[in-house]
Formats: structure tokens, sequence, C-alpha cells
């Protein structure tokens, strides 16, 4: 008899159109291993306390139902089988009903190394920025390269229309997020997906609620360059210390660098840069590659790109191919999304959260329409970002934006007081650097206050990773 309190491995306990239930479903990687599932035959439920586009209307397209909260009902009638989540804790009502049930059950993670990677060439995109456009590029490239790759991204490339693609042949590309995997299993989810190619984009601080300081954040990124084999592949991001530390710990023999200097195997050069998008060329042991060209902007994309391309020479995939990819890469849902521009006023989304995610995407924008006015618009919402140990580095990351407009931070109820980022303290050091800056109780007073301040001609860049009170449509309407 199955022991309730077990994890279980997820190939050897499901048949052909078994019902499986995933709990989180409405998570990037929880909704793109749901439609994964389904396009294999299984009948998908799922719950979620929070659903919010773009997932959620990925999965309505799906035609998967989203149960709102997690109750124990949830489970009745039982399914064959759970996949749990990395937000739903040991005390989770419905976690506890599995419990109870002893349904059997694993976490996405596992079940991703187990059922749908297997024994491929598994391409890990990770680190703590970049993961999602680069993953959504290499995945872009490989599917015009021929290869039939599978995928799974955390957000939705515009070229695909979804976050995920079963694998016809023997690749597939995955996002390798450092968070961890499960309440009964704390390490960190690319630990399951059998990397035998990675590109490490950069390592920062960030997931303060997991990880205590930047030493730990580093052991993480320490097990998966063990993971490597020495016949894997290691393209790693010279513009960052903290990478270039981590590359000495891998066995594998083809790991080379990446980025703008001149000790980088794969050195990029920038050519062009405006409001249509950007040409570089990669010189790599004095041969020219390129030149590429794409429709997203700013340096941290060039970076991107160019561990693209660098690993799909190393992978074999044609010159031509490559080009022909990024010239017709989308991007991503969120990142750097048009969303509009009523009365001549450009509405921009971006998932950008972190300080160092957040500089760029400022810098990027206010470099992409130069002449043009850009609001600042950001929400405290990531786990990180809510607590006091980036307060000063959001000073630098806005230092030098046209005008800055911060929402009050979410839900810090479960957060020391003294631990809370503030928005107060935030506005006041920004003034003191001479940026505009203003905060705000809800997103309802952002666009009022947004709706008085701009005029055609300005851009609104609006920053944040969920759903920011739907201040997206409100801002359009209010603007037209």
């Amino acid at each position: 008899m199955l022991k309730t309190t077990e994890e279980v491995d997820f190939k050897m306990n499901i048949k052909p159109g078994s019902h499986i239930h995933l709990m989180g479903i409405c998570g990037t990687a929880m909704a793109s291993m749901a439609g994964l599932l389904k396009d294999r035959g299984f009948k998908i439920t799922g719950s979620d306390s929070n659903p919010y586009p773009p997932m959620s209307t990925q999965l309505e397209s799906l035609g998967i139902s989203i149960m709102k909260g997690y109750k124990a009902e949830n489970l009745h009638p039982k399914p064959d089988f759970v996949i749990v989540g990395n937000v739903i804790s040991a005390s989770n009502e419905e976690a506890q009903e599995l419990m109870k049930l002893g349904i059997p059950y694993t976490s996405l993670p596992k079940a991703m190394g187990e059922f749908i990677i297997e024994n491929r060439e598994s391409v890990v995109i990770s680190g703590t920025h970049g993961k999602t456009t680069t993953t959504s590029m290499m995945a872009w490239v490989a599917e015009n390269a021929g290869v039939k790759p599978g995928f799974l991204i955390g957000g939705i490339p515009k070229n695909f229309s979804q976050s995920f693609k079963n694998p016809e042949d023997n690749y597939f590309i995955i996002e390798g997020d450092e968070y961890d995997t499960a309440f009964f299993d704390k390490v960190p989810k690319f630990i399951h997906y059998r990397p035998k190619h990675v590109i490490l984009t950069s390592v920062e601080f960030d997931h303060a609620d997991i990880y205590k300081d930047l030493d730990d954040v580093k052991k993480s990124f320490a097990r998966l360059m063990d993971l490597l084999p020495e016949n894997g592949t290691l393209l790693a991001c010279a513009e960052d210390a903290n990478v270039m530390e981590l590359r000495k710990l891998t066995k594998c023999k083809n790991s080379f660098t990446y980025g703008f200097g001149a000790e980088a195997d794969f050195r990029a050069k920038i050519m062009f840069q405006n409001a249509n998008g950007l040409g570089f060329e990669v010189h790599h042991r004095g041969e020219i590659m390129g030149p590429y060209a794409m429709q997203i902007t700013g340096e941290y994309n060039v970076l991107n790109a160019t561990a693209v391309v660098a690993m799909s020479k190393m992978l074999g995939f044609s010159e031509n191919r490559i080009q022909i990819a990024l010239e017709s890469f989308e991007g991503v849902k969120r990142r750097q999304e048009i969303l509009g521009e009523p009365n001549g006023i450009l509405v921009i989304e971006d998932f950008a959260h972190h300080p160092t995610a957040v500089r760029e995407t400022v810098k990027g924008i206010q470099k992409k329409y130069p002449g043009r006015k850009v609001f600042s618009v950001f929400e405290p919402r990531s786990a990180t970002s809510r607590r006091k140990v980036f307060q000063k580095d959001y000073v630098e990351a806005f230092k030098g934006s046209h005008e800055v407009l911060l929402a009050k931070a979410f839900d810090q109820t479960k957060i020391d007081e003294e631990n809370r980022f503030s928005t107060h303290e935030l506005v006041d050091d920004l003034k003191k650097t001479h940026v505009t800056a203003a905060d705000f109780d809800t997103a309802d007073d952002i666009v009022a206050a947004l709706k008085s301040k701009a005029h055609k001609g300005d851009v609104i860049l609006i920053m944040s990773n969920g759903g920011f009170d739907g201040i997206y449509t409100k801002l359009l309407k209010a603007l037209e």
C-alpha cells in the first residue's frame, strides 16, 4: 500500500488517459505542464488561489477549467495522480487531503525529468535574469532549424502562442528555475531537468523567501554545474563575475563564454539600436557571425541572443536558420509587450521585478524611444521585492528614470515590519537624486495620476510580476 507521505515515480504510476490534477495550475511552469499532459491524452484538472493572465487564458483556451481556491473537495472525485506546485505548503488544506487520501503524487520538475525530458538532449537556460526570453529564443531557433524540439517556458512566446510543446524528436528546451521544487523536495527545479547543454545568464541574490544570501544562491547553481556531463555544453555570461566563478566548477569539455568584452569566446558587437529593434554580430575566434537583426531591444537582449547564437552553433544549427529565426522572433508576452497606444500614449508591459531587471528594462525602453518621456510604473510584488533587502538597490535601478510611479507593495502581512520594503522611503531617496517620484495606495490611484500627467508621445512602462489589480486594462480604457 502506498505511504501517504511518500512522493512516487510519475512514469511508473500513470496509465494512458489517467486523470491528473495539478495544485497551483496557474504557475507558469505548471500551466505548461498541464498543456503537455493534455496534449498526450490525459484528463487534466487543476486548482489555484489567484488565476490571472496570461496563464489562466492559456488554460481556458486548452479547455482546462480552474478550480478557484485550494479545498479538500477539489480532490473529489479522486484523481489518479496529483502534481504539486511549489506554491503549495504542507499545511495547505488540499495538500492535507492529498495525504489523507493516499493519492500518488510528485512535483512538476520531477515529472518533467522522468516523463517529458527522459533521455533527450536537454537544453537548460538558467540564471537570475533573462531565462524566459532566452528560452523562447532558443526554442524558436531550434524550431526553425528543423529539429522539432519540445519546450517548457515560464511565459508565452508570441511565435508559438503557448508556453509548451511536446517533443517530436530528440531536443527539449527548458527554462531552468532556481526556485525550489516542492514542500517535500527542497532542491532547485533545474536539478531534475537532466541538463546536457546549459546557458547560464547571470547569478545574483534573489528569492529572499528561500535563500538566505548570495552564497546560498551560488550553492544551488554550483549543483547545476556539477550535473553537467563531460560531453555537455556550457555557455557562461562573461559579464557576470559570479557566473565566471561558477563556470570553474564544471567538468564539461565544451565550456565557453559570451559577452561584450574582448575576453569573451563569443563577443557581441551592436551595430544599431532604435525604435524598430537592433542589429548585432558575433565574433568567435576570428570568424564574424551574422549580421543578426531583432525586433526586441536592450543590451541585455543582445547578450541573450548571443548566448542562443553560440549554443545553436555548438548544436550544429545552420547560420541561415539562426538569422531567419532571430529576425522573426516576436518576443514574449509581458516582456516589453506593447499593449496599445491610446491617443498617442504608448503603453508597455514588462515582467521586471528584480532591481537589475528593472534598471535594464527602464534603460532599454528610454533608449528605444529617445525624445519621448517614459513613466516607469512599478509594483513590488515578488517575495523578494516586498522585502527590505533591495531597498537601496531600487534607488540605483530607477536613477536616471524620467518619472517613477510606485504601487504599494503587495500583501506584506506575512513579513515582519522591520523587513518590509517601503515605497515611501524609495520615493524620498529618488527625490534626493532629482528623480520625480510618487507612491500610491491603489492601481486606480496610479491610473488617475497617469490620466492627468501623460500626453501624446509619452510612454508608460508598467512593471510587475503579477496581476497588478488589472491596471493594464484600466489604464488603456482611461487613456482612450
